[in-house]
């Protein structure tokens, strides 16, 4: 690699800001907040609105709209066949 032009890659702790689920993963990102980890070292906090933790597609929480259409909606309504 060439020196002076990559950015300085380090490891960073992620927290999902919704659930507080916390992992520690390598990035670029800096952060003035630090947080201590598990392994006892100090790393940067980055709070990120969703995670693997509180994805529908990852949490098997996803909702199908399957309400079908406007007559079909219209005669569940009003209770008629």
């Amino acid at each position: 690699m060439k020196p002076g032009i990559h950015p300085d890659y380090h490891k960073v702790v992620f927290v999902d800001a919704s659930t507080g689920f916390k992992f520690l993963s390598g990035s670029t990102k800096t952060s003035n907040q630090t947080i201590q980890w598990e392994d006892g070292n100090e790393y940067p906090l980055i709070s990120v609105e969703v995670s693997s933790d509180s994805h529908p597609f990852y949490t098997g929480r996803q909702k199908f709209a399957d309400k079908g259409g406007r007559v079909d909606r219209f005669k569940q309504k009003y209770n008629l066949k």
